[in-house]
């Protein structure tokens, strides 16, 4: 495998794990704001 096949690759997982980062950011800023609606803070 050449250098640009290798670093194709591993992009995709990087991304993914980027991605995966950004949800579970979103999760907990979700959880928060329901938690202050409802006055359990």
């Amino acid at each position: 495998m050449g250098g640009g096949e290798i670093k194709r690759l591993r992009t995709p997982e990087e991304k993914n794990g980027r991605l995966k980062e950004l949800v579970a950011d979103l999760s907990l800023d979700n959880q928060i704001l329901k938690e202050v609606a409802e006055g359990n803070f």
